[in-house]
């Protein structure tokens, strides 16, 4: 990890005992590969804490070559503040509390993953904005901070200068975000693409997927099914299909469906079928027609109609837009087959 200094985006990374590690590795290591790509200027990272000893995470992994906040000085291009269980010691460290105030003034861009939000909120850098957290939190920080709008939806938000993203690995889609603002799409999907990661997410795209939005299904069979279509979208998923995988019949897996989801196994199919087209749309150059073979759909004119039932908008303008739109209501959304 590069210290500050030198010509470069300096990235500043707030850290503290009880961090969760990803929070600190993902955007580090994203940073890394966007250097390696030919960012130009590049990215200068440096790990900061109070102390400016290294930050035990919660795993118990010590992350070592901190820097000690107060002795920051000059201009920051991105101050970024992690997540972890340590969020809730870290909010009420008033010593921490004001370096991350004073760097805030010195920083182009305010940045959080995770329970980080909780520090910026205490630092009273989020009154009046509209920010993010991870979901399990959002209700916690809105009663603490009520200046604050929180939307726990969003993968991140960005409300001027300001930064929040939900829950650790959202801390690769943030930065790869960031990426992208800097030095362009090309070099974000370069970064994704390198990390092996599938897709760059789009801001608006919820935490929670359609599927993962209430607990897992209950039933065994069910679980496994969901599994199923999302790694096989091109393939037959027709009930039929399904029913066979499952060893039960056309009826029987209807009534498995509705009691455990509440939809049919066409309509379960369409949605992921749509949602990874919509995702491959905005982080690929492919082709609609492309897109619509890798997710099973028959033409890009089914696909184009798919996008139209469940977001309202056509395949075309979601490449185009920054955020992705949200689905259409339940009520609202069509349920032709794929």
């Amino acid at each position: 990890m590069g210290l500050g200094g030198g010509l470069g985006r300096r990235f500043v990374v707030v850290a503290y005992d009880g961090a969760q590690i990803l929070d600190v590795a993902c955007p580090c290591g994203a940073l890394e590969v966007a250097n390696s790509h030919g960012a130009s200027p590049p990215y200068v990272v440096e790990l900061a804490t109070v102390s400016g000893a290294g930050a035990r995470s919660s795993s118990g992994i010590v992350v070592g070559g901190a820097r000690r906040l107060a002795s920051l000085t000059g201009a920051i291009d991105t101050l970024l503040v992690v997540g972890g269980a340590g969020t809730r010691a870290a909010a009420t460290d008033q010593q921490l509390l004001g370096q991350v105030r004073r760097l805030a003034q010195r920083s182009r861009r305010i940045a959080s993953v995770c329970t980080g939000t909780f520090v910026l909120a205490a630092a009273g850098l989020l009154d009046d904005r509209r920010v993010t957290t991870h979901w399990g939190y959002g209700a916690s920080l809105a009663a603490e901070f009520p200046s604050v709008t929180v939307d726990p939806a969003p993968l991140y938000i960005r409300d001027g200068n300001v930064y929040t993203s939900a829950g650790v690995t959202s801390a690769l889609d943030l930065t790869l975000a960031l990426i992208e603002d800097d030095h362009g799409p090309t070099l974000a999907r370069e970064v994704a693409r390198e990390l092996v990661t599938y897709l760059h997410r789009p801001a608006d795209q919820a935490q929670i997927s359609t599927f993962l939005a209430a607990p897992p299904p209950s039933n065994r069979l069910v679980r496994d099914l969901l599994a199923h279509i999302t790694a096989n979208l091109a393939g037959d998923l027709s009930p039929p299909a399904l029913a066979a995988r499952a060893r039960v019949t056309t009826r029987h897996l209807n009534r498995l469906f509705a009691t455990h989801l509440g939809t049919t196994p066409a309509r379960a199919v369409r949605v992921a079928r749509t949602e990874a087209a919509a995702h491959l749309v905005r982080a690929s150059e492919l082709s609609l027609a492309a897109v619509a073979r890798r997710c099973g759909f028959r033409s890009a004119t089914t696909l184009r109609q798919a996008f139209l039932d469940h977001y309202g908008v056509s395949g075309d303008k979601i490449r185009k837009m920054a955020d992705m739109p949200r689905p259409l209501e339940p009520e609202n959304a069509k349920t032709p087959l794929a």
